[in-house]
């Protein structure tokens, strides 16, 4: 037998086959042309003479081995650290709103994993679709409900991860909700989409939901998926704490204690809150035909300005500003516009504009209803003064007991629990004392005023809600409502009604710079609260937020 011999490298390479040629190559046995040698074409990768090459190395090199030219000492600083990034700890004594708000505001990468909270069934794993539905189904009531949309998000996900989902994202949109659970990276994600159609202001309802949420989050409290169904099923079916007729009364007296605040006495009240409840009955009425909601703050905007200008009318001596001011308290969406400026502020800038377009509307809508009946008071008539709105007028322990009045009706028009509205009403009064002695007594900007007095009740408000664990709405919206610009709206709609359109213009103008003032306000005191209250969630959140935003 003849031994094999053993191969170099070199001749382990497969030899080139007999085939493997140029075409341009002459076949064997044909001479090529004589073609001088200066005159022969060269290769571009040919080496020029007097440049002599360094020999190889033996071995090939890796596609994966760093450039000869590469100094780890001289690297980029973006490039990762050799520790790595810094790990974010929550506290697991912290609200599930930070957890979870700091989780979202994290890159993916960065995330700690973390096990789930909840058991799972015979160790199968989570039942994503049930849980994803669940998911969408609490994130619709949040949302519904007037619930900003971080929130929202920071609800959704904390029910994910509860469940023993990690790898998921939820979206929120104005209409549309969303989630995406990927099991692995080498699976394909699960989808799962929701459309919002329907609002139902009712924040009863809201606080039980947070409950939930609280609840599932939290270590050591067992809620199975279908203990949730069920108490989801249970929230949904409740009726709301206050019936139709208790309604239309608070937007009465809501109104009445506007009017008083403006300087109406009793005469002004009742007739304020008679037009707003009018008002409030025809807006029932609309919303059973079908009609958008557009009509229906139109509708209802009509009895209190029709009121006014009877007022004016009769030559009573009493004030038809307050009468009609009164009942624009009652209309003015302000929920909606602090959910919208939130959603702005937090970077939720399509569902921020969605918002805001709704409360154009709804804008459009009272001042359409408001100017057809001055409109049609100003051609009878009507002696109606538009300095007469702006003046001030000082009676401090009536004007606070108005204020905490307002904040109470404002409570009940929200549907809140019973136990919040204490609260509300000394929130309220503390609104209305700030921007007074700003804008009253100091004689200051009433804007300064407005921002001010909004910010300590959005303060007091989120500290309210993180000792409670719970929305920070219901402790917020309703105390707002003394703050809110119904003085200036009349303003701008009766210049407008008189044929004045650059100081109807100039004064609705105004009336949005108060608005805005009022959900910024808000917005920064809940900020500020969680920016005092240093908690390792809160401070990891704080990074986080600033890293997101490319500072």
């Amino acid at each position: 037998m003849v031994a094999e011999q053993p191969h170099g490298p070199e001749e382990d390479r497969k030899p080139q086959s007999d085939e493997a040629h140029s075409a341009f190559t002459p076949p064997a046995g044909v001479e090529p042309p004589g073609i001088p040698e200066e005159d022969q074409p060269t290769s571009e990768f040919a080496v020029p003479e007097g440049l002599t090459t360094e020999p190889q190395a033996g071995t090939e090199g890796s596609a994966f081995a760093p450039p000869a030219s590469f100094d780890a000492k001289l690297a980029h600083p973006a490039y990762t650290p050799a520790q790595g990034f810094p790990a974010v700890r929550l506290a697991k004594d912290a609200p599930w709103q930070d957890r979870m708000r700091t989780m979202l505001r994290m890159p993916v990468s960065e995330r700690p994993v973390t096990e789930a909270v909840q058991r799972q069934e015979e160790d199968t794993g989570p039942a994503v679709p049930r849980v994803l539905d669940l998911t969408l189904r609490i994130g619709e009531l949040l949302l519904a409900g007037g619930e900003g949309a971080e929130d929202v998000e920071a609800a959704m996900f904390a029910i994910c991860r509860s469940y023993g989902m990690d790898r998921c994202e939820p979206t929120v949109t104005f209409t549309l909700l969303s989630v995406t659970y990927q099991p692995s990276l080498v699976d394909d994600p699960v989808t799962a989409s929701r459309i919002v159609r329907r609002r139902v202001t009712d924040y009863t309802r809201l606080t039980a939901v947070y409950q939930l949420v609280a609840d599932i989050s939290t270590e050591g409290y067992d809620v199975t998926l279908e203990e949730a169904y069920r108490r989801l099923a249970l929230i949904r079916r409740n009726r709301h704490p206050y019936p139709g007729w208790v309604l239309t009364l608070a937007a009465g007296m809501l109104a009445g204690a506007a009017s008083v605040l403006l300087g109406g006495g009793l005469a002004v009240f009742l007739i304020a809150a008679a037009g707003a409840m009018l008002g409030d009955r025809l807006a029932w009425l609309a919303a059973g035909r079908g009609l958008p909601e557009f009509y229906q703050f139109a509708v209802a905007a009509m009895p209190p300005a029709a009121l006014g200008v009877t007022v004016s009318l009769l030559h009573a001596g009493l004030r038809p500003s307050a009468v009609i001011t009164g009942g624009l308290f009652a209309l003015i969406p302000g929920r909606a516009l602090v959910a919208a400026v939130q959603d702005g502020l937090t970077g939720f800038y399509i569902t921020a504009s969605a918002r805001l377009l709704e409360v154009a509307y709804f804008f459009v809508a009272i001042v359409v209803g408001v100017l057809t009946a001055l409109y049609v008071g100003v051609q009878l008539g009507a002696q109606l003064n538009p300095e007469g709105t702006v003046a001030p007028v000082e009676r401090p322990l009536v004007q606070i007991a108005a204020a905490m009045v307002l904040s109470l009706t404002f409570a009940v028009l929200l549907q809140q629990e019973r136990g919040t509205v204490l609260f509300v009403m000394c929130n309220g009064a503390v609104a209305w004392v700030v921007f007074a002695a700003v804008a009253v007594t100091a004689k200051g900007s009433t804007v300064l005023a407005t921002a001010l007095a909004a910010g300590l009740v959005g303060l007091f408000g989120q500290l309210m809600a993180r000792y409670e664990r719970t929305s920070s709405l219901p402790y917020v919206t309703a105390a707002i409502g003394p703050l809110l610009p119904g003085s200036a709206t009349y303003y701008g709609v009766l210049n407008i009604a008189q044929g004045r359109i650059d100081g109807g213009f100039n004064s609705l103008a105004r009336a949005a710079a108060l608005a805005l003032a009022i959900a910024i306000g808000v917005n920064l005191g809940g900020e500020l609260a969680r920016m005092f209250l240093r908690t390792p969630a809160s401070a990891a959140s704080r990074r986080a937020a600033k890293r997101t935003r490319g500072f």
